[in-house]
């Protein structure tokens, strides 16, 4: 039979104690949520008004004994900040910056309040020893395991082995004790005091208001389980002057079995610190429970969540009465895919608030904040552009469609990757003034609370405000409005450190939900289960590493010295994890474990290891599931061929018109990309579709080849100017030459002119480094394997175009083919037409007669190109015999230029074979244009041909294409 809810228990046994006398009673909890459910107990449960007792968290209870203020965060670290400088400039050490001391001190104010909190002396945990032999004399009062804890960590830093930062731990080591009675003194100086130091100066007697509990008849004390040394020296002392009633929630299960780490601290509570349990013996309750529990494997972190609605739904229990439905969150980063699972129409409380951390607003102010560093590192010039982008897009902007067009069509045309800052006044949205700098404390504050006032109005006046972006709007204006007061003494603090803090003081605000906190499905953390009971139990995210939760505080305190010294360590908030766990068990009926059961980087995939002891020793059933994702399988769409009919052999038409003078011309690149994909080809050359606009980081990378040929062009152009026939030590010399013609190319390139780049970035570095190579490849080829030679013609100084006879439907036409070649030089009284290639060109051939197959055509597009090239040139200028020459930068070195037969060995060298090339070009490609230009032919897609990864086309084509490797 099962016992009523442990608050439930609570409130029936104040009553029968106090009745009347209630109203003189304090009760104390661990934490806010019970205080609302144990009202409602006392309520039902008297069934008449009477008058409530006073209720308190225990941070809330024990503040009563101070008569100051609790100093905030912020000011705790400024005031430590001034005492460690004051200490680094008495050992004649340099000072450290705010934004340097920072995390230290975060790391350093914690271990202060665990020093209090268990009643500890600095100068005991932080003496500096240099010799073991001391430990017994320095610390008789340790036991033997004590003084072995304490002999492990001093060995480490013996004489000899000390490392350059074990140096450096022990000097801030030996500084904490004086800075820890500075910061305590500063603290009394201006009237402040913190947490932990009122439980100190309460148990130790230095409180403002040692007797205050004496302003209630008897305190309460519900739901304790780990209790620090305040708590238990302060415990005992109320307890035997019969002011303190203790309430523990427990199972003798784990709580009567030394080996369940659950019941750690209830034990020490019980049994080592002599505290009663009000309500008598403890429930066996959990020990002989044979409910099921359905342990659910979830196919990822965001499923777990997904699985509710069907959970939920598949419980048809009523859910009104607020103990009867909980889910229970031991992973709480599932708070937002959980409130977006649960089915429409139900009821729910969330007590642990929505993070702002998860909220769009956040992300709209971090984008304010990074922004502002970026302005302040770069003097106020520009802002990356994917920031921009992100602001552009962000739903809280409210920049109008046509302002966001056109700044984000500058970006593209521009190819922007830092927007200067000049093109970045908004006229639109929710705050204008977003990409303006901001200097100093004040301005920064200022300016936050002026955008925060922007996206409210624009939201009212959109009616579009949600409650819950309200309340975290006002909870983020009072979080800048603390700060702005801690901040008064210091208001030139760097930008960087300055955004960091307005982070760290963003990231715990949360909003409640909007709810009643009484009625329909409570949603919590672990941490808030405590003292609640609840009927049915969803536990989500149950997975090893989270429950228990692995992260390890920051501490300057080694694990070796906690132990000595009594400190908490990590089997204790294992422990706590435990209890938390079992607890929850102890009284409803339907159990449902939910875990993430898929492995990654951040996922072990395992259950937790207390569902597997649980499963092991109880006498609960578990009942395995795996979650079954439906999967939907989308037919492959039928391959997409286009007819060359109507507008489509219209627009193809016009390459046949020899009467239009404006005809459209064909491409080397238009030939090959038909080669590679009819329907490509439509996309490109007859719908014309362009690539769309995309900036990436590795843009520059792409214009590698244009930076190349502007380089060779560049150097050929001068060498022709100081001498008609080039001479191989010429050309060498150039060699030396190359840094500087590079970054004067890449500059033309990317600004027009020829100096604008002064330091190049990294990406830019490296493109130059690249290009300086490949054109080196391409010039100490020439020099040691060409020259002399005599350049005829560079790129760009004449386009050459010629009429090409096909047959289309039986009858003659002609098609205009043009091309612009690299080069055109003599060598040996032979014309040469050279083509530089510096990507993964590939010539796959072994032979004539499958260099114009159709399988080979399609991966040997750089030798037809090439040869495309020689044949407009041979038929503008009548020339005969013009050599084709591929230079490809990655083959050059060892293989020479292509024409290259790899199953033969050699170079064509002799004229009728070269002259057998052509024609069976001039043969191929006629075959391809007739077939190109025949309307009884459609565009399809080759499904061998190979795109490149993210090439745009591939949505178009409507299949997977595959991907070329890298």
């Amino acid at each position: 039979m099962r016992n009523d809810p442990f608050l439930q228990q609570v409130a029936a046994d104040l009553l029968s104690r106090f009745g009347d006398d209630l109203k003189d009673v304090a009760v104390v909890l661990t934490n806010k949520r019970p205080i609302v459910f144990l009202r409602k107990h006392l309520a039902d449960l008297a069934g008449r008004p009477l008058w409530s007792p006073s209720f308190f968290t225990v941070q809330e209870f024990f503040r009563q004994s101070a008569a100051v203020p609790e100093a905030s965060p912020l000011a705790q670290f400024f005031i430590l900040h001034r005492l460690h400088n004051a200490a680094l400039r008495e050992e004649g050490r340099p000072e450290e910056t705010p934004d340097e001391f920072y995390p230290l001190a975060e790391t350093i104010l914690s271990d202060f309040a665990q020093l209090d909190y268990d009643l500890v002396a600095p100068e005991a945990v932080y003496a500096e020893l240099r010799d073991i032999a001391l430990l017994q004399q320095r610390f008789p009062h340790l036991s033997a395991d004590q003084q072995r804890f304490m002999r492990q960590f001093w060995e480490s830093f013996s004489v000899g082995k000390q490392t350059a930062i074990q140096q450096k731990f022990l000097q801030l080591w030996g500084r904490l004790p004086t800075l820890y009675q500075r910061f305590k003194a500063e603290l009394r100086e201006q009237k402040l005091t913190t947490t932990a130091g009122n439980y100190r100066d309460l148990a130790e007697g230095r409180a403002d208001h040692p007797d205050f509990i004496s302003a209630y008849k008897q305190v309460a004390f519900v739901g304790f389980n780990a209790l620090n040394r305040c708590e238990v020296k302060l415990f005992t002392q109320w307890q035997e002057a019969g002011k303190a009633l203790f309430y523990f929630d427990a199972d003798s299960y784990y709580l009567d079995d030394d080996l369940q780490e659950a019941g750690l601290f209830l034990r020490k509570n019980v049994g080592q610190y002599g505290l009663h349990n009000a309500l008598g013996e403890f429930p066996a309750a959990l020990g002989s429970k044979t409910d099921r529990i359905e342990l659910v494997a979830a196919s990822g972190k965001v499923a777990q969540a997904k699985l509710l609605s069907t959970l939920l739904e598949g419980q048809p229990a009523d859910r009104e009465a607020p103990t009867n439905t909980a889910i229970i969150l031991a992973d709480e980063s599932l708070l937002v895919p959980v409130l977006q699972s649960l089915p429409d129409g139900i009821d729910f409380n969330v007590t642990m608030g929505y993070p702002l951390s998860q909220s769009t607003l956040f992300g709209y102010l971090d984008g304010w904040l990074g922004i502002q560093q970026q302005l302040a590192a770069n003097q106020g010039r520009s802002v990356h552009h994917l920031d921009v982008e992100a602001i552009l897009a962000h739903p809280l902007s409210g920049i109008s469609p046509e302002e966001r067009d056109n700044l984000q069509g500058n970006i593209n045309a521009n190819e922007w990757l830092e927007v200067p800052a000049t093109e970045l006044s908004l006229t639109t949205g929710s705050y204008p003034e977003f990409f303006i700098p901001r200097s100093g404390n004040e301005a920064v504050l200022q300016a936050l609370h002026a955008l925060l006032d922007g996206v409210l109005g624009h939201r009212q006046n959109a009616k579009s405000l949600r409650h819950i972006e309200a309340v975290l709007i006002l909870a983020v204006k009072k979080a800048l409005n603390l700060l702005q007061e801690g901040l008064a003494h210091y208001p030139e603090l760097s930008m960087p450190f300055l955004c960091s803090l307005v982070r760290k003081s963003l990231q715990g605000i949360s909003a409640p939900i909007e709810g009643e906190p009484l009625k329909g499905v409570q949603i919590m953390g672990l941490l808030e289960s405590r003292c609640l009971d609840f009927d049915e139990i969803y536990l989500i995210g149950a997975n090893e590493g989270k429950l228990p939760n692995i992260t390890v505080a920051h501490t300057f305190i080694p694990d070796s010295i906690r132990r000595a010294h009594g400190l908490p360590v990590l089997e204790n908030q294992d422990a706590l994890s435990a209890y938390l766990f079992y607890r929850l068990l102890q009284y409803p009926r339907h159990i449902t474990v939910v875990y993430n059961a898929v492995v990654d980087d951040s996922n072990s995939g395992e259950v937790s290891r207390f569902v597997r002891q649980l499963a092991f020793e109880s006498r609960f059933t578990f009942q395995q599931h795996n979650q079954q994702q439906p999967i939907k399988t989308i037919p492959a769409p039928p391959s997409l061929s286009l007819q060359k009919t109507g507008a489509v052999w219209d627009k193809l038409s016009r390459y046949l018109d020899d009467t239009n003078p404006d005809r459209p011309k064909l491409s080397a690149s238009a030939l090959t990309t038909y080669l590679q994909s009819p329907l490509l080809f439509f996309l490109k050359y007859i719908a014309g579709i362009k690539e769309p606009p995309k900036l990436t980081e590795e843009f520059e990378m792409n214009r590698l080849g244009t930076v190349v040929h502007a380089v060779m062009q560049d150097v050929y152009e001068q060498l022709k100017a100081e001498n008609d026939t080039i001479a191989p030590h010429s050309i060498l010399q150039k060699i030396k030459a190359l840094p500087q013609i590079c970054l004067e190319a890449l500059s033309k390139e990317l600004y027009g002119e020829a100096g604008r780049i002064q330091a190049p970035n990294s990406m830019q570095r490296i493109l130059l480094k690249v290009a300086e190579e490949y054109a080196a490849v391409f010039l100490h080829y020439d020099a040691t394997h060409v020259a002399p030679l005599r350049i005829v013609e560079l790129e760009n100084e004449r386009d050459y175009s010629v009429s090409f006879p096909i047959t289309v439907g039986g009858e003659s036409r002609t098609i205009v083919l043009y091309g612009i070649i690299d080069r055109v030089d003599e060598v040996n009284g032979k014309t040469r037409i050279v083509d530089y290639k510096t990507g993964r060109d590939e010539v796959k051939f072994h032979g004539l007669d499958t260099l114009f197959a159709p399988a080979s055509a399609k991966s040997n597009k750089a030798m037809i190109q090439t040869l495309f090239y020689t044949y407009v040139y041979e038929q503008v200028t009548g020339r005969r015999s013009v050599e084709p020459n591929l230079y490809i930068a990655r083959k050059l070195r060892k293989e020479g230029p292509l024409f290259y037969m790899s199953g033969r060995g050699r170079y064509v060298a002799e004229d009728a074979e070269l002259e057998n090339i052509k024609a069976q070009f001039t043969d191929f490609l006629r075959q391809t244009l007739e077939e190109l230009f025949n309307p009884d032919v459609p565009f399809r897609h080759n499904p061998d041909a190979v795109l490149y990864p993210g090439d745009p086309y591939r949505e178009f084509l409507g299949i997977d294409v595959p991907a070329e490797d890298d």
